[in-house]
């Protein structure tokens, strides 16, 4: 026969078991265009971040041993009611600390008004680059490693002007990212001394856009600059381009810097291509990141991979700085740890950093893309490099400077 208090004893100590379990994970979601616009660039962005996530529990986890995971979500990249309900999930089913991403701005204005600010979620992107995310009213919890298309746009401009182009013809997504870069290369280009000959708005995921480039083609622009993504419009629009003969240049930004554009449309077709993309400054912490992710099998070139990988690893030290998986707190400890002055942190430096948290000594991250001292707006400074289709891929060709 059983003893009666024995019993209870092990009752007890398997309540106290169930409940170390479930305390032994700390959630950090991650919101991606899986499927949509930019599929073919997710991948290599969620591994990057994984890649953090797989170093923090290789060198001892995170608060006092717990594992950390990363619970995914998709966004579709234009689709607000997906983004919404990704966040949803995240925040209130998954009870993530923090969220990194969204992907495309669109999908991170959705999930951070609909889910993550109401639920009092710190959201850290690695994509979104449209200047409507430093409008956002976010009770400081929509953050980004990755520089405003504010800036991204006077860089294209820039480019091409000290290249001789100066009148060109602009199509761009109709959406928070393709205004908001077009209305910055625009100007930008404008006060450069170029002309924007023609400049029209297109809807996303449409079979036919020859209208919008015969209008386009009247202008007599032989420069096309289209401000899409990689995998649906910006793709459409350049086969139908090259179809139809009417433009000899093609320029884009981050958004069409894959190399299934080049695979889809021909590397004869798309050779000489320019565009920008966020990139990396040539720091120790991008070396190091470097040779982790090769060792991975990422691609270090991977737009935004490292700038995903800092959001995660920024997050998980800003975590173990609020000393809880408590959400309150937990974007001033982010501004903490990414902040001079403080012992510097360089990517997969875990443990150093953990035992200098515990001690009481501040840290200052300088991460695989660069350093991340945010502004008011949860915006950093940053590096844009020019990229060109060469061989069949897009090739970087260096960083540009205003």
């Amino acid at each position: 026969m059983i003893n009666k208090r024995a019993l209870a004893i092990a009752v007890a100590a398997s309540s106290l078991a169930l409940t170390g379990m479930a305390q032994a994970e700390v959630k950090v979601g991650f919101l991606g265009g899986f499927t949509g616009g930019i599929e073919s660039l997710t991948p290599p962005i969620f591994a990057g971040a994984q890649l953090a996530v797989k170093q923090v529990n290789e060198q001892g986890g995170i608060l006092d041993g717990q594992t950390l995971e990363m619970p995914s979500g998709d966004t579709t990249c234009s689709d607000a009611s997906a983004a919404s309900n990704a966040a949803d999930r995240m925040v209130n089913s998954e009870n993530v600390t923090a969220i990194v991403g969204a992907l495309c701005t669109g999908a991170t204005i959705a999930a951070a008004n609909n889910a993550a600010i109401p639920g009092g979620v710190l959201m850290v992107s690695p994509a979104s680059t449209a200047p409507a995310v430093s409008e956002l009213d976010d009770n400081d919890l929509v953050f980004r490693t990755v520089p405003s298309d504010a800036f991204q746009g006077e860089i294209l401009a820039k480019l091409l002007l000290d290249k001789g182009i100066d009148y060109v013809a602009v199509t761009f997504v109709n959406n928070d990212y393709g205004r908001g870069l077009s209305d910055a290369f625009s100007a930008a280009f404008t006060a450069g001394g170029g002309e924007v000959a023609a400049n029209l708005a297109h809807e996303d995921n449409r079979a036919d856009y020859r209208s919008e480039l015969g209008s386009l083609s009247a202008s007599g622009a032989d420069t096309l600059v289209v401000l899409a993504y990689a995998d649906t419009s910006g793709q459409t629009v350049l086969r139908q381009a090259y179809e139809s003969g009417m433009f000899t240049q093609y320029v884009g930004a981050d958004g069409m810097v894959g190399d299934s554009l080049v695979e889809a449309i021909g590397a004869d077709v798309l050779d000489g291509m320019i565009a920008t993309r966020p990139g990396s400054p040539e720091l120790p912490g991008t070396e190091i990141f470097n040779n982790a992710a090769t060792d991975a099998d990422i691609d270090p070139s991977a737009v935004f991979a490292a700038q995903a990988y800092d959001a995660a690893f920024l997050i998980a030290l800003a975590i173990e700085q609020n000393g809880s998986a408590d959400r309150e707190g937990l974007s001033e400890a982010l501004r903490s740890v990414s902040s001079a002055p403080g012992e510097v942190i360089l990517p997969g430096e875990w443990e150093k950093a953990v035992e200098l948290i515990a001690a009481g000594t501040d840290i200052n991250y300088e991460g695989a893309s660069g350093s991340h001292e945010f502004d008011d707006n949860g915006d950093v400074p940053g590096v844009v490099v020019e990229m060109a289709v060469e061989n069949g891929t897009f090739t970087s060709k260096g960083q540009v400077d205003l």
